[in-house]
């Protein structure tokens, strides 16, 4: 019989479950934010690298364009026309036999606009160069991008503003 009584005491019992499931999800719920501020850091690191990219493609162009590498009309700022050219490659006229140059080589998304029927141009927000650094629009070339997200970054500044 006494057999009988420690088998039927050998198991867990129902508060000993309560508690290790209200432990369980202290734990969870304190693990949540620290996962999404995780996955906001390698988003935030994925809009500067992208920034970084395409800004440098940018120069680089407009460093192409002064030098007489690329076609451009001497009448404009020497920038992109659009973010494609970047990509997309522009005959060098310095090489006898034209090759392309590629300043990217491929446009990187925003990582932050959501639209993905969006194209990779198209999530972008442009700056042409004849417009004010307070109020960007676009015009007739790219002299620099910004995220069109209305998000703001970890450290309190808005992602447009990047």
């Amino acid at each position: 019989m006494n057999s009988r009584i420690a088998s039927a005491r050998s198991g867990f019992t129902l508060i000993e479950m309560a508690i290790t499931v209200a432990i369980v999800a202290v734990l969870s719920s304190a693990l949540l934010p620290l996962a999404q501020l995780a996955v906001k850091r390698v988003k935030e690191q994925e809009l500067r690298t992208a920034l970084r990219q395409i800004r440098t493609a940018i120069d680089d162009y407009k460093r192409a364009a002064d030098q007489g590498r690329i076609v451009h009309d001497l009448t404009e700022s020497g920038y992109p026309k659009s973010l494609a050219e970047l990509a997309g490659g522009m005959p060098d006229l310095k090489t006898p036999d034209k090759k392309m140059i590629y300043f990217l080589r491929r446009l990187p998304r925003d990582p932050m606009n959501d639209d993905h029927d969006l194209s990779a141009e198209d999530s972008w927000g442009k700056r042409s160069y004849e417009s004010p650094p307070d109020d960007p629009h676009e015009g007739k070339d790219v002299f620099d991008v910004y995220s069109r997200s209305s998000g703001v970054g970890i450290d309190g500044t808005p992602y447009s503003t990047w």
